[in-house]
């Protein structure tokens, strides 16, 4: 089965660590780490570790891009580019190291117009995919119902479409339908109309959203307490491992990852979820961009399957 992954808004992810943040003082930093960013492909470096393969396609401009796209070669993802003037966009994070706290700085990407996005779809459909995966936000330029395009588009070729946004951009690509949807209970709540969700009614929430045709199946994303799977037929908590936690960085889209290379695998549901749980967590043993460990994933998942019950919400 053929994954291909869409980033639309990729960028040059750059990190380090200094002891502690103080203002109009120059920080001794440790040396610069540069990683490959951006939802999709981030699920991509995640497939890539499990010993899965998949096409990243993404839009890269300048310098930043070309480096993006060789640090995605060296390490054995095949790309697909659109090529687009300007300069591809940096983020940058700090690790305070006397305290844990890590501080993001995310920058606004290259400005891609509609038929510049179109192209990356061509692109798409030459790759034949089974699944096809977004992550991440939209670049400026775009309209905010472009995933909604992608989700018809995704229909038209063939490919169950697995999409992680948020806001808006969810809800408009929600109402025309997809496969998978992972979100959290605040995007879940305003997915089904309300302001908040109270825990027990999380499964009927996500039982709506599939009865009304916007997917087949829901992976509610509940932090430090796991995950719901819902599908038509079945409802389950998949509770974390407790782990010491380092870093929340990539860990929704290894979570992504672990559950499109489930499917890929032929895993079903509840199996796809819970090494989507267990990519997610093993993520946050981590500092910086790095995902996580394939070792980690798998203990976790042992984990999960031996003590997981134990620890499951009952009042669901």
């Amino acid at each position: 089965m053929r994954i291909t992954t869409l980033t639309l808004n990729p960028a040059l992810d750059k990190s380090t660590s200094t002891d502690k943040l103080q203002p109009e003082q120059k920080l001794r930093c440790a040396p610069v780490r540069l990683d490959a960013g951006g939802g999709g492909i981030n699920v991509s470096k995640g497939i890539h570790k499990l010993g899965g393969q998949s096409t990243a396609v993404f839009p890269i401009g300048g310098q930043n891009g070309e480096i993006l796209q060789q640090i995605l070669t060296t390490i054995g993802i095949h790309t697909a580019v659109l090529k687009v003037a300007g300069e591809t966009r940096e983020n940058f994070s700090v690790t305070e190291t006397s305290s844990n706290n890590q501080f993001r700085f995310t920058m606004p990407g290259i400005e891609l117009s509609e038929q510049m996005a179109d192209e990356c779809l061509r692109m798409i459909e030459q790759q034949r995919p089974t699944y096809l995966v977004a992550s991440g936000s939209l670049p400026p330029g775009l309209p905010v119902t472009y995933y909604e395009k992608v989700a018809a588009f995704a229909k038209k070729i063939g490919a169950r479409f697995i999409l992680d946004t948020s806001g808006a951009a969810l809800q408009a690509a929600a109402d025309e339908g997809l496969y998978l949807l992972k979100p959290n209970l605040s995007e879940l709540s305003a997915l089904v109309g309300v302001d908040k969700l109270e825990m027990q009614e999380v499964d009927d929430a996500a039982l709506q959203i599939i009865r009304l045709g916007k997917c087949e199946v829901v992976v509610v994303s509940m932090g430090p307490q796991g995950a719901l799977l819902v599908t038509q037929d079945q409802t389950m908590h998949i509770p974390a491992p407790p782990v010491k936690k380092l870093s929340t960085v990539g860990a929704g889209d290894s979570m992504v990852a672990g559950m499109v290379w489930g499917l890929s695998n032929g895993y079903p549901p509840i199996e796809m979820a819970q090494l989507g749980v267990a990519c997610g967590s093993a993520a946050t043993l981590n500092q910086g961009t790095e995902l996580f460990l394939r070792e980690d994933a798998f203990r976790l998942l042992d984990w999960i399957k031996s003590y997981g019950e134990r620890f499951r919400l009952r009042d669901l």
